[in-house]
């Protein structure tokens, strides 16, 4: 059988000295390098923070809880079309279209809604795709974390969950998020 290649490797049987041998210096020298994290830990500056009482700044793009938004007069935007349940790669977004029956007019915008609305947050990837889909900005991920549970069923969301409140106190800014594009009408 020919090698592949033409190159050949130099193999060298150095014989081990006593030190290497009895392998206590390679012992200390690995004892030395836990000394030196352990004390850069203990009296060093630490990397951990004590969350919920301190919490880390978070980045304007990061996405976490999400949100179905109200609009002005307080009804919910979303009109069950879809598009987000269509564009989630884990397909975590379930929904259940109704039609608003008469004097409903003040909760829902349109005439379909969405009746049930749930998004399985351990299958969410909070990729920010329902986001980009929805045509009447009705979903936002939120800069607010989702909070750990021993529970699977807790981690699905529903409507009590996922609608923002209707006064303005519980309402969330999600005006950096936005796709609000002003485009100049071409004047003719």
């Amino acid at each position: 059988m020919q090698p592949l290649t033409t190159r050949s490797k130099l193999v060298v049987h150095k014989e081990m000295t006593f030190w290497e041998r009895i392998y206590l210096p390679a012992i200390f020298k690995g004892m030395w390098t836990t000394l030196k994290h352990f004390l850069k830990v203990t009296f060093g500056k630490s990397n951990t923070v004590r969350y919920p009482e301190v919490k880390r700044p978070v980045a304007p793009v990061w996405r976490g809880w999400h949100v179905l938004k109200r609009d002005d007069q307080g009804r919910e935007r979303c009109t069950a079309c879809g598009l987000c349940a269509v564009a989630c790669p884990a397909e975590a977004i379930t929904m259940t279209a109704a039609e608003r029956e008469k004097g409903e007019e003040t909760l829902y915008r349109e005439e379909k809604y969405a009746a049930v609305y749930e998004i399985n947050m351990l299958r969410c990837i909070f990729c920010g795709l329902c986001e980009e889909a929805c045509p009447k900005e009705a979903i936002f991920l939120t800069d607010r974390i989702v909070p750990s549970d021993y529970v699977r069923q807790n981690f699905i969301f529903g409507k009590d969950l996922l609608v923002e409140g209707a006064t303005s106190e519980t309402r969330i800014d999600v005006s950096k998020r936005q796709k609000h594009i002003t485009e100049k009408q071409p004047t003719v």
